[in-house]
């Protein structure tokens, strides 16, 4: 009922001018996830991102009188490869977000959604496995997501099904027009992208940088098929195919780190650990995050960091003032800080007032409750005083999976033919980020250096707490992170 009254009133939209139909589709997704959060049964304007019948009648076509999809041997991974370049990314991604119509924004603020609700899932694992034991948890609920429909591209059959399944898009038969449509999928993530560094351009200053590459290491012998490789450009503008021994995985896994960093500059290692010597795909999604907070300065010196009650560490402090939204919760003891970086995009932070209570409020904050407690935020002149981060983590989506009690796709009977027709067999599906939070460039202004005014209300995170990127304009997460030690990665 819920998703025939969406549709009624996206139908009765469509005579209305464009922005209003955009806001309003949008508050009707924030409501229904409101309602839907908490419950595995998902209920979505799923027109968006399912095939519909033209595509399907031109899929068919296509299918009746087409020849076998085209294959390569991707090139060994010791070939000479073009350094990644940034900043023409970041320019791409700001055309890709110029261009969007209306539908291509709701389809992104769908595609959004989606992905909050499986990063929430599967951060609620990742958390629990890495958090206490590394001191620092890291996830991107877009990367998952996009890794996922990247894996749907390639997927036939029961693979295809579940994946389907895990990406929170029911299907009722074995039509076509009940079928994902990946294409729309990473399209739309590509737009989340470009929808969040676009809003870093808009005053002229490069606020946020967020970069997708996805690797794709194979046995040397393995064919991938050119159509799956093309459609992963949709989602992630730079896709590097190479080929390597797996025989040795402790070997293998360094020389994939030294070809990453020498192409990307990222030093972010990935752990082959787990995986069968006899593996021929390793599929790993890399993301490298910078978010620059406006009128903040590097502290002249470290500063304490409480771990727990009796162990501390000096780290790198940022500090800065302005009129934040705050909100502190008496009743479950924690406080929300929220950081603007553009009109629509923020950096949440969520300190608990008691360090102990740390798995206690992420609980709250990033499981059960959704984003529906930053309805309690208002405006506040605030003094806050907060680590920089740098975090590095990788971490396999297979692991996270079985944790969250999602469906198993990747185990002996997986069907990735359209991704290749060999002999495939994966090692190790990761995600890999590098994030970091600075301060930036500018000279701090008249404001920032009164930072002992009486009306500040100092807020100082120098234990643990819990941090998220997140976007309005797509409804996007794009980071949930845990930091109960600064200086230790992800």
């Amino acid at each position: 009922m819920i998703f025939q009254g969406m549709q009624k009133r996206a139908s009765q939209s469509e005579m209305a001018p464009a922005s209003v139909s955009l806001r309003a589709t949008i508050l009707c997704l924030l409501a229904w996830a409101g309602l839907a959060t908490g419950d595995r049964v998902y209920i979505h304007p799923f027109h968006l991102v399912i095939h519909n019948e033209s595509t399907c009648e031109q899929l068919a076509k296509a299918n009746a009188g087409k020849p076998k999809d085209p294959t390569f041997t991707p090139v060994p991974i010791q070939a000479k490869t073009s350094p990644v370049d940034e900043k023409a990314l970041q320019d791409q991604l700001v055309l890709v977000a110029a261009k969007l119509d209306t539908e291509d924004k709701l389809r992104a603020a769908m595609v959004g959604m989606l992905a909050n609700f499986l990063g929430f899932r599967i951060y609620g694992m990742h958390s629990e496995l890495w958090g206490v034991v590394h001191g620092a948890t890291i996830l991107s609920p877009t990367a998952v997501f996009g890794t996922l429909a990247s894996l749907y591209l390639g997927a036939l059959d029961h693979t295809a099904d579940r994946l389907q399944a895990i990406l929170g898009v029911p299907w009722k038969d074995e039509n076509c027009t009940s079928r994902l449509d990946a294409h729309k999928v990473l399209s739309a993530l590509q737009a989340v992208q470009g929808l969040l560094v676009a809003q870093g351009r808009a005053d002229g200053q490069s606020q946020l940088l967020l970069s997708t590459v996805v690797g794709l290491f194979t046995a040397p012998d393995l064919h991938l098929k050119q159509p799956f490789v093309q459609g992963l450009a949709l989602y992630a503008p730079v896709v590097l195919p190479r080929s390597l021994d797996f025989t040795d995985l402790e070997v293998a896994a360094e020389k994939i780190d030294r070809f990453m960093q020498a192409v990307t500059g990222w030093k972010i290692s990935i752990p082959l650990t787990g995986a069968s010597a006899d593996s021929t795909l390793v599929f790993n999604t890399y993301v490298h995050f910078q978010g620059k907070m406006r009128d903040f300065f590097l502290l002249a010196e470290p500063q304490e960091f409480w771990v727990d009650n009796s162990t501390s560490v000096s780290v790198p402090m940022l500090s800065g003032v302005g009129t934040f939204q705050h909100w502190s919760d008496a009743q479950d003891n924690f406080s929300v800080t929220q950081v603007p970086f553009t009109e629509s995009a923020c950096l949440l932070l969520i300190q608990p007032h008691y360090a102990s209570d740390l798995d206690k409020v992420e609980g709250l904050t990033f499981q059960q409750n959704s984003l529906n407690w930053m309805k309690k935020l208002s405006p506040r002149a605030i003094h806050l005083t907060m680590p920089r981060l740098v975090l590095r983590g990788s971490y396999d989506l297979q692991d996270l999976l079985a944790q969250a009690e999602l469906p198993a796709i990747l185990g002996t009977e997986l069907n990735l033919q359209k991704l290749s027709n060999d002999d495939l067999r994966v090692g190790k599906v990761l995600n890999s980020i590098f994030f970091e939070l600075e301060a930036d460039e500018r000279e701090p202004t008249e404001s920032t250096r009164q930072l002992n005014r009486p009306e500040f209300l100092e807020v100082t995170l120098d234990r643990p707490f819990l941090f998220a990127v997140y976007d309005q304009s797509a409804t996007a997460l794009h980071f949930l992170g845990r930091v109960a030690n600064p200086l230790s990665p992800a």
